[in-house]
């Protein structure tokens, strides 16, 4: 058997229908970790859908609570050959965000696979369900195609908890440090650049949310009798927010701007291009932080985004100045940024612009670090390597992804180099209503993920010689 033929097995996992029909089986499961009373249906993807099918495989699994003690359950699962192997360890997440069924269109729904042409609509089939099956039917072509070996060894690891902040992940993490003891991560989540080209990204943008609030006094007063005579804590709170971040988007305030774009990673995104996908938005060539490309605002800068703004009623607007003003915003940051210190710089920031009486908090507990792997690292030449032999395509390399990922538990709790190799692309809408996987580019993903299981047994060995050497050097 050859790597030719574990390339062809996995591609006729897809042709054949067999990737179909375990993701319809995985979509049909409602996993919305942001609802609460959903813990046993969280566990029940673990324990009914995913064991069952890894046991096949040779996995020994067992399913943790989450040290919180509140949210989703964890999956870790092993595949032992041999003490001198390598080690990989593949994460994913089964858990999805709401359903939002009365707002999907006519005809779809989120808890059932449509297929119209090349697109597979339903809840998780890009984010996450879709990807780490993928990968799964990926390793078991792979197996079938050495004979029952792969030539590594595999440990899984599941969450049901990403969709809400990853919350016990990192805990979980230091508590079974020897259970996930590995040499890499290889995972897929999150967009490639394109539906078309193969991606690679190295680590991701660290996401930060907290919410700045005004409360003013009790009750709304007549806009005609008291307008001009009381704070409006709309006005008040749009200046405030406007001493932050511009009217074009840049960010003014030092402390939550990046160090200067490094030339490693510069020079690694000078080929990447942003939004081409015909589906995807239209970019606002004047929008960001001035001189920057495309990509460089995306994976090389931070962003801060209001995503929600209210006062008064929107909806309902009265004759009256209204007594609160409430909005969230969210800064997603590379490496380098002082995340801890974002709140301390918020407060002294407006005290010292005149607005004290905007109170700033954090909106969530759980953040999400920005990690980065070296694109140095000889992990990364050998991905980009495989992918381009499986595929005939130069994949791209993104040094992180635009988006946030929990991929600080590997990197700096596991101590693992990161590998992502995403499956989706950027117009899946993965968070909102209409999700949907690409059909062709889920075939490909299969084939390139069993070409990257197959020479990770023929030349991973190679890779951590190659590393431990750079390390004494």
């Amino acid at each position: 058997m050859s790597r030719h033929d574990a390339i062809a097995r996995a591609a006729r996992h897809y042709d054949e229908g067999g990737f179909l029909s375990v993701l319809q089986d995985a979509v049909a499961r409602q996993t919305e970790s942001q609802t609460s009373g959903q813990l046993p249906k969280l566990k029940a993807y673990l324990a009914d859908f995913l064991v069952p099918r890894i046991a096949p495989l040779g996995f020994t699994s067992r399913i943790l609570d989450n040290p919180d003690g509140v949210h989703g359950p964890f999956l870790i699962a092993e595949r032992h050959e041999g003490d001198a192997l390598p080690t990989v360890l593949i994460y994913g997440h089964g858990d999805t965000v709401r359903g939002y069924p009365e707002q999907w269109r006519e005809g779809l729904a989120p808890w059932t696979i449509t297929i119209e042409g090349e697109r597979w609509y339903g809840r998780g089939t890009a984010d996450n369900k879709g990807q780490h099956i993928l990968n799964l039917g990926a390793l078991a072509a792979v197996m079938a195609a050495r004979e029952g070996r792969l030539g590594f060894n595999t440990k899984l690891l599941i969450e049901m908890g990403e969709e809400s902040g990853s919350p016990g992940l990192r805990d979980l993490c230091r508590a079974e440090a020897e259970a996930l003891k590995a040499d890499v991560l290889i995972a897929s989540d999150g967009p490639r650049v394109s539906a078309e080209r193969p991606t690679v990204f190295l680590g991701s943008r660290g996401g930060y949310t907290f919410e700045m609030l005004l409360d003013l006094r009790e009750g709304s007063h007549h806009s005609g009798n008291w307008g001009g005579l009381l704070r409006n804590p709309g006005t008040v709170l749009a200046n405030a927010i406007a001493t932050l971040v511009d009217g074009r988007g840049k960010i003014l305030l030092d402390a939550l701007r990046p160090p200067a774009i490094p030339d490693n990673v510069r020079a690694a995104l000078a080929d990447i291009a942003v939004g081409t996908d015909p589906t995807a938005p239209a970019i606002d060539a004047d929008w960001g932080e001035p001189g920057l490309s495309a990509a460089e605002r995306v994976f090389g800068w931070n962003t801060l985004e209001v995503l929600a703004f209210k006062t008064g009623d929107p909806d309902g607007p009265l004759n009256a100045v209204p007594p609160t003003a409430k909005a969230t915003l969210q800064l997603r940051f590379v490496v380098g940024t002082d995340w801890e210190g974002i709140l301390p710089a918020l407060r002294a920031h407006l005290d010292a612009h005149g607005y004290p009486m905007v109170e700033v908090r954090a909106a969530r507990t759980e953040v999400f670090r920005a990690t980065r792997l070296p694109v140095e690292d000889p992990w990364v030449d050998w991905v980009l390597a495989s992918i381009a032999e499986s595929t005939g395509k130069r994949p791209a390399l993104l040094p992180n992804l635009g988006g946030s990922l929990p991929n600080d538990a590997f990197s700096e709790i596991l101590g693992l180099p990161t590998l992502w190799v995403p499956h989706s692309y950027p117009a899946c809408l993965q968070h909102g209503p209409d999700e949907h996987l690409l059909g062709p580019p889920s075939r490909e993903a299969l084939m390139l993920m069993a070409g990257l299981y197959w020479d990770l047994a023929e030349t991973g060995p190679a890779v951590l010689a190659r590393r431990e050497a750079l390390k004494g050097a």
